[in-house]
């Protein structure tokens, strides 16, 4: 199927263009990947478990849309402070008392953002419909999909359909 090729092509392309896009410092913390058809089903079952275990319904609506697409972007951040003397971005007054607390520097977030932005808007021009998901990268995050630690992902389902599946969703149900 033509439009299977060019879903694959265009996540490839979207994977370059979040290893491309600006990074704090110019320090990559972006991990990309094209989800496996396996890890795709895996994933979805798993947004199905914590909106039936969490009450959170529009997690089994948005694995709806996951299954619904043949190809899905997943793209996370590994932690790494910026060593800032002077910053305070994340709450903290600096990368030190930051790291001091174990926490994680609001850069990494910021640049996933980013990322996943240019992502997206490889998507766009490429007449992709797609939908970025953070439901996803919880997903992802918890089957621990990436292989290594990432402080927060995003996931971006991919689909060459007729209607486009992410714009006119249903809200989810509430009991």
């Amino acid at each position: 199927m033509p439009e299977l090729d060019a879903l694959k092509t265009v996540a490839d392309l979207m994977c370059l263009a979040a290893r491309t896009a600006p990074k704090t410092r110019g320090v990559d913390v972006i991990v990309s990947r094209v989800a496996t058809d396996a890890e795709r089903a895996q994933m979805a079952d798993e947004m199905e478990r914590i909106a039936r275990d969490q009450g959170q319904a529009f997690f089994a609506r948005d694995a709806g849309n996951l299954r619904a697409s043949p190809v899905c972007l997943l793209l996370g951040a590994t932690s790494k402070h910026a060593g800032l003397k002077v910053c305070g971005f994340c709450g903290f007054d600096n990368c030190a008392a930051n790291q001091a607390a174990g926490a994680v520097c609001a850069f990494n977030q910021i640049d996933l953002g980013i990322a996943a932005s240019s992502a997206a808007a490889v998507a766009a021009l490429h007449h992709a419909d797609c939908r970025m998901m953070y439901t996803v990268g919880t997903a992802a995050r918890r089957l621990d999909v990436f292989g290594e630690p990432v402080v927060a992902a995003i996931g971006i389902p991919l689909s060459g359909t007729g209607k486009n599946p992410f714009f006119d969703r249903k809200p989810p149900q509430t009991k």
